[in-house]
C-alpha cells in the first residue's frame, strides 16, 4: 500500500510541474506528445509498476487509466478538479469502450463461450473424451502422447484444459511411472499456448479486440480476425513448446531438473519427491458431471463442433453480404461467378465482422448444448440455464480487463504516448531487433504479474505504432503483434503466480514449486530458440517458409543432442 501511495504522489507531483494547457482531444495526440514529452509514459508505467508491486492487473490497469485521465484534466494546481474530472473521464472512457459495437460483440462472445464450456463440462463431454483417450495409454511414451493430444483437443479454454486433463490422466501416468512434474508440464504447455493460437477459443475475443484497436490507431485497414490468423506463424514460442513436448516424448529424452524427476519416477516408482507438497484440485467443483451421468464424447463433439461450423459459416455469409452490399465490382463479380472459390472464401472471411459472428456462433452452440442437456435428462431447464449463467460469470473478469485495457489504450492515444515513443526510439532501435525486444519485455511483465491478458492490454497499444514507425510493412507489424502475444504467454507460462501454472499443479497433484522449477528449465531454452531462430531472422526479413522450419529443427536438435535417455520403468 505504501508503494502505491508513493507512486501516485510522485505521479501527481510530476504532473503538477507540467505546462498548464492540457489537450483532451485524441486527434491532438501529437500535440500532447510534444507538450507532455516523457510524462506521456506515466499511464503505462503506472500500470506496469503497480502490476509488479500488487500482482493485481485490474487495480493496475484502473490506476493506469486514471493517472492519464488526471493528466488530461488537471489545470495547473487544481488537484481536486483534476481528480474529479479525471474520474469522470475514466468512467466515460469505459462507457465509450463498451458502447462500441465491435467491443460489445467481443465481450458477449467471450461470455457466451464461457457459458458453453460450463454446459459441456457439466454434461461430462470433456471428461468422456479424456477417458476415451486414456484407455489408449499403455506405456510411459503413449501415456504422455495421449496427454499431449488431449491438451490439443481441449483447445477452446486453458482452464478447462488444466482442470480436465490432469485428474483424468494422473492415475494413468502414475501407473506408467511418469513423474507428476512431467504431467504438469505437458498440461500447462498445452493450455495457454494452444488456446492462444486456436482459431476459436476464450482467448480469441480478447486478442482480436486488442489487435483491432491497435491497427485502427495506425490507420491500417486490415480485418482484425484475419490479422490474428496471420500472426499464428509468428507465434514461435506457442508453436515450438508444443513441438518440444512431442520431441521429448518421441525421443524419450529429458534434460535439466525434468531429467532428475523422470529418472526418479522410472527407477523408484516415486512419481513425486519424498519432500513434495502436492497441490490437490477441489474435486467438488460445481461443474463436475454427476456420478450418475452416462459419459459420452458426443456431449462435447456436438456443441464444440457446432461452434466451429457456425463460426465458419457465419464468417462466410457475413462477409458475403458485406461484399455484395459494397461497391467493389470486381469482388461482386467474383462472388457471382465463383462464390465457393478459395479467393472468394478468403475475401468473405476478411470482410466479415468477427465479433458479431463469434458471438452468434457461441450463442447457437450454447443453445444446442442446453437442448442436449435437457433432452438427455442430464439437466432440468432451470439447471441448464443456471449452469450457462455460471459459465458466463466465470469470465466476467475477462470483460473487466478488456474494458480497462481498451480504456488505457484510449488514454494513451490522447496523450500521444505512442507518438512520443516513436519519436524517441525510431532512430535508436534497429528494426530487426524490435520483435525480440517486445517478446522479452512482454515476458518480464507477464512473469512478474502472472497474467498474459494484462500484459497484452498494456503493451499492444504501444508496440503496434512503434513497429509501424520502424517498418510500415504489414508483415513486420504482424510479426510485432505476434511477439506481444507470445511474450505475454511465455512469461505467464513460467510464472509461479500464474493461474494456469497453479491450476496445472492442482490438476496433476504436483508440488507447485517442483512444477515451476522443472517447467522453467524447459521454457527458457524454447524461448531462447524462439528469439535466435525465430524473431531475429524474421525481423531481418527471412520468409516464414525458412524461419519456422529452421526453428523447429533447432528444437528437435536440442532435445536429441542435449537430452539424455530416460530409463524404462522398473517393477516396484
Amino acid at each position: 500500500m505504501r508503494s502505491t501511495r508513493g507512486l501516485l504522489f510522485f505521479t501527481a507531483m510530476f504532473v503538477l510541474t507540467a505546462q498548464t494547457a492540457f489537450a483532451a482531444d485524441s486527434s491532438l495526440g501529437p500535440a500532447n506528445a510534444a507538450r507532455f514529452g516523457l510524462m506521456t509514459l506515466i499511464p503505462p508505467v503506472v500500470a506496469i509498476v503497480l502490476a509488479f508491486a500488487t500482482k493485481n492487473v485490474i487495480l493496475s490497469l484502473f490506476l493506469g487509466v486514471f493517472s492519464g485521465a488526471f493528466m488530461l484534466e488537471v489545470k495547473g494546481f487544481a488537484v481536486y478538479d483534476g481528480i474529479v474530472d479525471g474520474f469522470l473521464r475514466l468512467s466515460n472512457e469505459i462507457l465509450h469502450s463498451l458502447a462500441d459495437p465491435w467491443n460489445a460483440g467481443i465481450i458477449l462472445q467471450c461470455l457466451a463461450i464461457g457459458g458453453l464450456i460450463a454446459l459441456v463440462s457439466k454434461m461430462g463431454g470433456a471428461k468422456a473424451i479424456a477417458d476415451a483417450l486414456a484407455k489408449r495409454a499403455r506405456s510411459p511414451k503413449s501415456s504422455q502422447l495421449v496427454t499431449w493430444i488431449m491438451g490439443l483437443l481441449i483447445f477452446f479454454d486453458d482452464y478447462a484444459n488444466s482442470l480436465t486433463v490432469g485428474p483424468i490422466m494422473r492415475p494413468v501416468t502414475d501407473r506408467m511411472s511418469v513423474s507428476r512434474e512431467k504431467l504438469a508440464f505437458i498440461i500447462d504447455a498445452t493450455a495457454a499456448p494452444i488456446a492462444g493460437i486456436a482459431l476459436i477459443s476464450t482467448w480469441v475475443a480478447y486478442e482480436v479486440g486488442l489487435i483491432r484497436d491497435g491497427l485502427n490507431g495506425i490507420g491500417m485497414d486490415i480485418n482484425a480476425y484475419g490479422a490474428f490468423v496471420e500472426t499464428i506463424p509468428y507465434r514461435f514460442y506457442n508453436i515450438l513448446i508444443l513441438v518440444f513436448i512431442l520431441c521429448t516424448i518421441g525421443f524419450m529424452r529429458e534434460f535439466g531438473p525434468m531429467l532428475k524427476a523422470e529418472k526418479r519416477a522410472r527407477t523408484t516408482g516415486k512419481v513425486i519427491d519424498d519432500n513434495a507438497n502436492p497441490m490437490v484440485a477441489d474435486e467438488a467443483t460445481e461443474l463436475e458431471p454427476s456420478d450418475d451421468i452416462k459419459l459420452s464424447i458426443w456431449n462435447a463433439i456436438i456443441p464444440i463442433g457446432s461452434l466451429i461450423v457456425a463460426a465458419f459459416l457465419g464468417f462466410y455469409f457475413n462477409g458475403y453480404h458485406s461484399i455484395m452490399d459494397g461497391t467493389n465490382q470486381a469482388q461482386i463479380t467474383l462472388f457471382n461467378n465463383s462464390p465457393l472459390s478459395f479467393e472468394a472464401i478468403r475475401l468473405a472471411f476478411g470482410a466479415s465482422d468477427a465479433s458479431v459472428v463469434l458471438f452468434q456462433a457461441a450463442l447457437i452452440s450454447g443453445m444446442i448444448a442446453m437442448a442436449m442437456a435437457i433432452g438427455k435428462k442430464i439437466l432440468k431447464i432451470d439447471e441448464a440455464v443456471s449452469i450457462w449463467v455460471q459459465g458466463i460469470k466465470s469470465l466476467n473478469i475477462t470483460a473487466v480487463i478488456l474494458l480497462l485495457a481498451w480504456s488505457l489504450s484510449g488514454i494513451i492515444k490522447e496523450l500521444g504516448t505512442a507518438t512520443y515513443l516513436v519519436s524517441v526510439l525510431s532512430n535508436s532501435i534497429p528494426p530487426f531487433m524490435l520483435p525480440s525486444i517486445i517478446f522479452v519485455m512482454g515476458s518480464i511483465v507477464s512473469f512478474a504479474t502472472g497474467t498474459s491478458y494484462g500484459t497484452m492490454g498494456i503493451l499492444m497499444p504501444l508496440c503496434i505504432p512503434l513497429a509501424f514507425a520502424l517498418d510500415s510493412s504489414q508483415s513486420f507489424v504482424l510479426l510485432s503483434i505476434g511477439s506481444v502475444l507470445t511474450g505475454a504467454i511465455f512469461g505467464d507460462h513460467c510464472s509461479p503466480i500464474s493461474d494456469t501454472t497453479i491450476l496445472s499443479s492442482m490438476g496433476s497433484a504436483c508440488d507447485h514449486i517442483d512444477h515451476t522449477k522443472t517447467q522453467l528449465g524447459y521454457a527458457l531454452p524454447v524461448a531462447f530458440i524462439s528469439i535466435v531462430f525465430g524473431y531475429i531472422p524474421a525481423g531481418l526479413g527471412l520468409p516464414m517458409t525458412i524461419v519456422l522450419p529452421l526453428s523447429i529443427v533447432a528444437i528437435i536438435a536440442t532435445v536429441r543432442f542435449i537430452g539424455k535417455k530416460v530409463p524404462d520403468p522398473v517393477s516396484i
